[in-house]
């Protein structure tokens, strides 16, 4: 090889290496992804459900990839400290998101100061559970069915108490729901939390109250309370004897979920990988067998599907959180 032509070709290397030290990180990360650990960021403590269920999901994807993922717990203020640092963090592939219904569904429409935009902030990867509430009761409380419950309410106009988490948690929403799709009124009684208005559920303090099939089903086991019927639109797989609500009350549904997204401006490749990876893991028989086992229903869904669902889910709380006149503050 001549000297001028080892030039050039020195020349040219030198040139391609500045040329793709000057491309955005976005570009330069989706080559090789994932060449560095990821992270997800979970906008809730450790132990809670959605913690639990995406650190399986994440563990899963670890031995999938070449590179471990690790996780982020951000709590605070409903999810929003965790998801206001998602929505922040640099759009290069390597920052995971878990969304839920609570943050990317009910808080944009009861948060009124939100300094995150559950639309624009975001692009969803999937849906990966689905986890419906349930209406339960302590054993002493006279109605044992949806129907019976209505007729009581109906007879009783805002006599029946019923307890939630708080105000604007999907447990709030989904009684106001129903009782908006009914036509009964019944009390809210909120609590700092749903452990504490489980304790005066089985204490006898408060009738019923609106609670994820996850954590009323070790109570149902052991007696403490009795369940009237399910949010979801088919039955629970955990207890197929429940009812669904919506086969007393049509049209009925309310379910809780939790998701992956990732900022706005994440390679699109980078979003389809991810999106194929997990879907794949959610579908395996027992994947789906461990995602009921931690009281939820795999549910992969298309990154076209995933976005159009959370816009559906914003506008559905949103209906309910106006009609209710449900208003936080930031």
């Amino acid at each position: 090889m001549s000297r001028s032509m080892a030039r050039r070709d020195w020349l040219g290397a030198g040139l391609a290496l500045a040329g793709a030290a000057a491309l955005p990180r976005t570009a330069r990360a989706s080559g090789a992804w994932p060449n560095r650990p990821v992270r997800l960021l979970i906008p809730f403590p450790p132990g809670q459900a959605t913690d639990t269920i995406l650190r399986y999901l994440a563990d899963e994807l670890s031995r999938r990839w070449p590179q471990r993922i690790v996780v982020d717990n951000r709590a605070g203020g409903a999810g929003v400290v965790g998801m206001e640092a998602g929505a922040r963090s640099v759009p290069d592939g390597y920052t995971l998101v878990a969304s839920t219904s609570g943050t990317n569904g009910i808080n944009p429409s009861i948060i009124p100061s939100l300094p995150y935009d559950a639309v624009k902030d975001f692009t969803y990867v999937t849906t990966v559970f689905t986890v419906p509430l349930m209406i339960v009761a302590h054993p002493s409380f006279a109605p044992n069915s949806v129907a019976e419950l209505l007729a009581a309410a109906k007879a009783d106009p805002g006599g029946i108490n019923y307890g939630s988490g708080g105000p604007g948690t999907s447990q709030h929403l989904s009684a106001e729901m129903f009782c908006s799709q009914a036509g009964v009124t019944l009390t809210h009684v909120p609590y700092k939390g749903s452990g504490p208005a489980m304790t005066d559920l089985i204490a006898g303090n408060i009738p019923i109250m609106f609670d994820s099939v996850a954590s009323a089903l070790p109570h149902i086991q052991g007696g403490r309370i009795k369940p009237i019927g399910v949010t979801s639109a088919a039955r629970a797989p955990q207890l197929p004897a429940v009812p669904a609500i919506g086969e007393t009350l049509s049209g009925y549904e309310a379910i809780g979920w939790g998701g992956l997204c990732v900022p706005s401006a994440t390679p699109r490749a980078v979003v389809e990988r991810v999106n194929t990876d997990v879907t794949a893991l959610l579908r395996e028989p027992r994947i789906v067998a461990r995602m009921q086992e931690l009281g939820g229903t795999a549910a992969p869904q298309s990154i076209e599907a995933a976005n159009a669902f959370v816009a559906s889910e914003i506008r559905k709380w949103g209906e309910v959180a106006r009609a209710a006149g449900v208003k936080l503050e930031g």
